[in-house]
């Protein structure tokens, strides 16, 4: 199997049967992040798939069915563990799982505490990674190599878009395969209801919206920037406003340079729930993913199923599933994302276009058959190569 194969094969390609399947992850339920929330999602499905399931984690918290809590009791409640290793080898020793599937963030030594264990245990193990590596960060992971001997026969590493996979392959070398399976997202969930009327206050004009944490390292204060340079270039007969959902530690400075630059246009009403969401994207035109280092872009994608044209950087993970003038447009440049939501914003018949598209044809790589089978055949591939 070619390193460079993205694994988005239809039912019935499955070769490694029903498993037992270790989850390992610094963070899980009941935090509610990006990685905590699709791995829940995954073991949910899997268990439904007949998969028996369990996952072992450093977030302390309530009990919960098959999940094996590795707590330490360190300040703040912090997800690592100084004996994690061994703790995580009589696991796997007595528990027997037929594959180690491990799941790392940019720094996360709990999962790789997992990696090491599961490597001295004599266990398969596939690592998903959720972030896109920079620089620093490859050159951390290959330190690590020397520590937990990841690049050895019997691991295979996933992760969920070809620009996150890129930087990962130049570090694992041609002796670690490196699979592109993308996030999961119930397409039928996100898709916009038919019959849904559209309030008054909603029509005329364009709908700008962007879901995210507002940290910092988001760059939130440049998504405000970028509004207002799409504003600059349409027409003032053409009304625009727009909607950014999250909240963190970055909305103070958002509220002074909204109020600086009168843009009462521009909406932060906070964290929203799921059908939030849903509900805010039946009324949107335009959905804004602008972040240069996005590994994939779960909000981008829902936004995409729900049938919103996307703008977002032609170098992130987005790019996966948004083709220009297809599924939204991209741009490699601040300027070439304010004229692809300026443009949007002007052109309604080319937005009706694209939602139709989106509408019509579903982001198939992204439906939860195709990751699980995604998956199956990383297990089977990992089992395979394990003396």
């Amino acid at each position: 199997m070619p390193p460079d194969r993205r694994f988005d094969g239809g039912p019935g390609l499955c070769q490694s049967g029903l498993v037992r399947i270790l989850h390992i992850s610094d963070c899980y339920l009941p935090r509610l992040g990006g990685i905590e929330v699709q791995v829940a999602d995954l073991v949910g499905k899997q268990r439904e798939a007949g998969h028996t399931v369990e996952v072992a984690t450093a977030t302390p918290g309530e009990p919960l069915p098959g999940v094996r809590r590795v707590v330490a009791g360190l300040p703040f409640d912090l997800p690592v563990h100084p004996r994690g290793t061994a703790h995580l080898i009589r696991l796997m020793t007595g528990w027997r799982p037929d594959v180690v599937h491990v799941h790392a963030g940019a720094v996360s030594p709990f999962a790789w505490q997992g990696v090491g264990a599961a490597v001295r245990a004599g266990m398969p193990v596939v690592v998903t990674v959720h972030s896109m590596w920079d620089p620093i960060t490859s050159g951390l992971y290959l330190g690590l190599q020397a520590a937990f001997e990841w690049r050895r026969r019997g691991i295979a590493v996933t992760t969920v878009s070809e620009a996150a996979a890129q930087p990962i392959r130049a570090v694992a070398g041609s002796g670690v395969p490196v699979h592109v399976v993308s996030n999961g997202l119930d397409v039928a969930a996100w898709r916009p209801d038919p019959g849904r009327a559209v309030p008054e206050g909603e029509r005329g004009g364009a709908h700008v919206v962007a879901v995210g944490r507002l940290a910092p390292r988001k760059q939130p204060v440049r998504l405000l920037k970028l509004l207002k340079a799409a504003r600059a270039s349409v027409p003032e007969t053409i009304p625009m406003r727009a909607t950014i959902v999250g909240e963190g530690p970055a909305r103070g400075s958002m509220e002074r340079y909204l109020r600086g630059q009168e843009m009462d246009w521009v909406a932060l009403p906070g964290r929203f729930t799921r059908d939030q969401i849903k509900e805010l994207l039946a009324s949107a035109d335009v959905f804004v993913a602008p972040a240069p280092r996005e590994s994939f872009g779960l909000a981008a994608l829902e936004a995409r199923a729900a049938g919103v044209p996307v703008v977002a950087r032609s170098q992130s993970g987005v790019a996966d599933f948004v083709r220009p003038g297809k599924e939204g447009l991209l741009g490699r440049t601040f300027d070439e994302l304010a004229s692809s939501i300026a443009r949007l914003v002007r052109d309604e018949p080319l937005r009706a276009s694209i939602a139709a598209h989106n509408r019509e044809v579903e982001p198939v790589a992204c439906s939860w058959p195709a990751v699980l089978d995604g998956f199956e055949r990383c297990y089977a591939e990992v089992r395979g190569a394990r003396p």
